[in-house]
């Protein structure tokens, strides 16, 4: 098991208000169905044992998913390398498996903000939303540990737990703005977090119909259901299309074809079907071996909060 592969996609930035990573350990904020939790994971014994305190009125939903959070659901040994690249980039990392958080609003809403800006503007927009709608995350109570959650009053841990749906719904337009948030995105977020329940039911759901019920929505397409499916339902086969970047860098690893596009990169990818997103995740674990060299600027970044 490594934590941080295995966690690390549901960290939003370097500054995320929901997630930490400390020495040997993982913190991580979230709103489930029962409330907000707090979860704490380490490892011990080589990687070989894992170790959980969780705290908020979410602490047992949380401990009683931890596994699948881990990865129990996940086949790693379904993924054969077929190119020479990928199978060093597999062995590198054995302790890699995909995480299935079972929450959707809470990877969908990050992703609708990183649609066609900068990572650096989406990671603003989020931690400015989630501090100033979200609530201080539940932590240890003082004194001795009371069981797997605690009922008596919480110590904060600096953390965040992102807004409910309907806080989502509720905020102003000029607060979106000031988030550097553009009216589209903004409105795709409210029309999301008003049919977040029928949403939920997607991570019960087989990879095609929970894709359908994420993109019925208006304004969350092929791109967008990918990247929260990757998260919530812990989908080895939920490749990412409509990506600015991701093409090329496949086509590039594989192919040596820097200007590969999506119809390219899924030929390419054809030979994992079932693991095409785990086949695309090692590729970016690779590093430098996979990225072609830059040719253009980077995208230039905007702040419409500013204006």
């Amino acid at each position: 098991m490594d934590l941080g592969l295995t966690l690390g996609p549901l960290k939003r930035g370097p500054a995320d208000p929901t997630f930490r990573a400390t020495p040997g350990a993982v913190w991580r904020a979230t709103r489930t169905p029962a409330g907000p939790a707090t979860l704490r994971v380490a490892l011990q014994g080589g990687g070989r044992e894992v170790i959980a305190d969780a705290w908020g009125p979410g602490a047992d939903w949380v401990l009683d998913r931890l596994p699948e959070l881990l990865g129990s659901a996940d086949d790693p040994a379904a993924f054969v390398p077929r190119h020479r690249l990928l199978h060093a980039s597999h062995r590198r990392r054995p302790g890699l498996r995909l995480t299935r958080t079972g929450l959707v609003l809470e990877s969908l809403i990050p992703v609708i903000l990183e649609q066609k800006v900068t990572s650096d503007e989406a990671y603003r927009g989020w931690r400015r939303l989630v501090r100033q709608y979200g609530e201080p995350a539940p932590g240890p109570a003082p004194g001795p540990a009371a069981g797997r959650s605690q009922s008596r009053p919480q110590a904060q841990t600096g953390l965040y737990v992102m807004p409910d749906p309907r806080t989502w719904a509720m905020i102003p337009s000029w607060d979106w703005h000031k988030a550097g948030v553009d009216a589209k995105r903004s409105a795709t977020i409210v029309r999301a977090a008003r049919v977040a329940a029928r949403l939920e039911e997607a991570t019960g759901m087989e990879l095609t119909a929970a894709a359908a019920r994420l993109e019925a929505v208006p304004g969350i397409g092929p791109w967008t259901s990918a990247e929260t499916l990757q998260r919530s339902n812990g989908a080895a086969d939920a490749l990412t299309t409509g990506d600015l970047h991701l093409p090329g860098i496949v086509g590039y690893a594989l192919a040596g074809d820097r200007d590969a596009d999506d119809a390219a990169m899924l030929e390419l990818l054809a030979p994992y079907a079932g693991q095409r997103h785990r086949a695309a995740r090692l590729i970016l674990l690779a590093g430098t071996a996979a990225i072609p060299p830059r040719r253009a600027p980077r995208m230039p970044r905007n702040d419409i909060g500013r204006l």
